[in-house]
């Protein structure tokens, strides 16, 4: 079954398209959904990322004893606790330890990649593709969580799936993904 359309979508010409530019013009087109369709989406998107400055970045889905999962509230929206490889490391060892020093716990176990989610923002003029390794975790008992206030972080909190209505509501698309592709959300 297709889901109900809500709003209009507009298809895009793929031949030629910029997609820095389109991006910066976006505030200017209101809010509107478009939709690029091409013959090879992964040719399509490999095209963009050449003309963008990708930073990578992993980060955890921490489960505690109780099934309960770690959420941060980070400029005035949930999140999970997630950051930026440093030079040399591997993605599996920078979610770990973003996670870790993020919210204070000690990470038990690592399980298989979960999934990996993009998204978009400018910084100094360029505009960022950030790509995300999300991966599963789990911690021993409920420790007690230290938000890392100097990383922004306002509060670290365990959360039940059934206590997910406030981070749903304030939220990150990519977070919904992450939380979709672990059948939370």
């Amino acid at each position: 079954m297709v889901p109900k359309q809500i709003a209009k979508i507009q298809q895009l010409e793929t031949e030629g398209f910029d997609f820095v530019t389109f991006y910066k013009n976006l505030k200017k087109a209101g809010k509107k959904d478009y939709i690029l369709v091409h013959k090879n989406p992964k040719e399509l998107f490999s095209s963009i990322k050449k003309k963008l400055t990708i930073i990578k970045a992993a980060g955890g889905l921490v489960e505690n004893a109780n099934g309960e999962f770690l959420f941060i509230f980070r400029n005035k929206r949930w999140d999970l606790p997630k950051g930026k490889v440093e030079k040399d490391e591997k993605l599996k060892k920078t979610a770990i330890r973003e996670v870790e020093e993020e919210c204070g716990v000690k990470i038990e176990k690592r399980d298989a990649l979960l999934c990996k989610t993009y998204h978009i923002y400018e910084l100094n003029g360029k505009v960022i593709l950030k790509r995300t390794n999300w991966y599963r975790m789990l911690v021993k008992g409920i420790p007690k969580l230290i938000p890392q206030k100097e990383e922004g972080i306002d509060k670290a909190v365990w959360l039940s799936s059934t206590q997910l209505a406030p981070v749903v509501k304030n939220t990150f698309p990519s977070i919904m993904d992450v939380l979709e592709t672990a059948k939370i959300a």
